[in-house]
Order: structure tokens, then sequence, then C-alpha cells
């Protein structure tokens, strides 16, 4: 395998066209599938070869970048593709699909397709982190046999994180995500407490500016509660997806916080916030007061 190995990318979503975007900038070559494949038409100028079928897309790459919906598609479509794969292809899932899922996905490489080397690679990062390679790679699997990931890594992170045997870092996703989720409900709950004590949310911030508690994150999603524009970099919809992964996998935590957020972001998404930010659970706990 030459040192740029060729790539697949299978989801041409929003951190799945980020991805195809950079590694097409970083002079790879370069397949693309999505099931709307309206998705990807604008980087075919760029040089994206982008096909009809997951056969199509993996059947010469020498890895292969999964980055669907949710857990059940992406187990049908790189099941649908297995046959397809190169000889000694590496599969990199990406998406945030659970301990359950993962698992089924090992046994089925593991049975199917020995040759081809599985990492389990969720990443942490969101739409405009992804768009600037500044995502950070949460990776478990065999890391000597997948040697030639990393220059693929390179072009659309700032970084990889190695947890060790595939299965690790999903683990690890759900252990992060159940973090942020947290913390975005307690800024919520905060804000709104500044207001109606008469603060701003630029007031707030500046209170924790240049302290511990001043996260970046964090001042992002006060911008968005400030300005009231929830252009989403992570779907309501999707959080509320990674709560109810992490809580089915932490079967011995006792995770009350979790099963609440759970609750009150499963009534928003019913209200019809699902396709904004997470970060609009501020505007919808004020309008539950207001």
């Amino acid at each position: 395998m030459s040192q740029r190995p060729s790539v697949a990318v299978l989801g041409l979503g929003a951190m799945g066209h980020a991805f195809a975007a950079n590694l097409l900038k970083n002079g790879f070559i370069t397949w693309g599938w999505n099931r709307t494949k309206a998705r990807g038409e604008d980087l075919q100028s760029a040089g994206l070869q982008l096909v009809d079928t997951p056969d199509a897309a993996v059947r010469q790459a020498d890895v292969v970048i999964s980055m669907l919906a949710d857990a059940a598609t992406t187990e049908s479509v790189l099941q649908q593709a297995t046959a397809a794969l190169k000889k000694q292809a590496i599969v990199v899932q990406m998406g945030t699909i659970g301990v359950e899922s993962t698992e089924k996905l090992i046994a089925h490489f593991s049975e199917q397709r020995p040759d081809v080397v599985l990492l389990d690679a969720p990443v942490s990062g969101t739409r405009t982190p992804a768009q600037n390679a500044q995502i950070v790679v949460l990776a478990s699997g065999d890391r000597e046999r997948a040697a030639h990931v990393e220059p693929v890594f390179a072009a659309i992170s700032k970084g990889t994180k190695w947890l060790g045997k595939a299965g690790a870092a999903s683990r690890m996703k759900l252990v992060v995500n159940a973090w942020l989720i947290s913390m975005v409900q307690g800024l919520a709950e905060s804000t709104q407490m500044a207001e109606e004590f008469g603060f701003t949310p630029d007031e707030f911030w500046n209170v924790l500016d240049g302290g511990p508690l001043a996260v970046p994150y964090v001042k992002g999603k006060l911008e968005m509660i400030k300005e009231g524009s929830y252009d989403p970099q992570m779907h309501l919809t999707w959080a509320l997806k990674d709560v109810n992964l992490a809580l089915a996998a932490a079967k011995n935590s006792e995770l009350p916080g979790l099963n609440l957020i759970s609750e009150v972001w499963q009534d928003a998404v019913d209200a019809g916030y699902g396709e904004k930010d997470l970060s609009v659970i501020y505007r919808y706990l004020s309008e539950k007061t207001s």
C-alpha cells in the first residue's frame, strides 16, 4: 500500500461530507456514497468519485470510513458491503452507535472477513470542527495492522487518542458525550437562573472567563443562546440518541441526571425542537416557564 491510501466514505452528512472534503484537499483518492446522492455532488468538482452503492464505493478502497446516521443503518450498510471489501482493507467505524452494535460489527468482521481490520473510532467534535479538521479521533483496534490509517486520521483531525482493543473507543465516546450533554443541560439551567436574577449571557460568561470553568464549548453555546440562533452543530435528536445509548450501555452505574435529561430532551424533541442544535434545550425550558 502506498503512503497515501485510497479512501471510501460511507455517509456524506455533515461529518462524512467534512471528512471527504478534507481528504480531497490533502490529495487522497476518495470515493463517496450516501443514500441521498445529492449530498456529495458539490465535492465532485474537487475529485470525489460519487457512486450509487456501498459496494461500488469500497471495492477499490484501502480505507473505508463509515459515518452513518445510526446503529441500524451502520450495521446494514457495512454488512452489505463486506464481500466487496478489498483484501486487507481497513474499515473505520466513526459514528456513535453504542456498545452493542459495535460488538456485533467486531464479531461480524472477525467471522466473515478476518483479513479486514475493523477500527472502532468515533470522534469528539461536531460539524464546524470537522470542517476545519479539528476533531479528535477516539480510536481502538489493532493499531499495528492498521498503520496505513494514520495519514487518513491526520487529514481529517487534529489528533488521535488510541484506547486499546476495538470496542474501547465506543465506550469512551459514551462517557465523553454523557459529560457534554450534562454540561449543556447545566448551562441551559444556569443561564435561565442568571436571566431571572437580571444577568445577561455575556455577563455570565465574563464571570467565567479566565477561570477554570471557562470551557470554550460553553462560550459557543452561550453565543447561540444569546443570539437565539440554533443552527445545528449537533442536532438535539442525535444528542438524545447518544444519551439513550449511554444509559443502555452503563448497566451498573447510577445515572439519575442522565435519566432525567433523557426524559426532558425527549419531551423537547416531541415538541419539535429535534432538528435544532442541542443548546436549544434552553429555549424549550424558557418557553415552558413563560
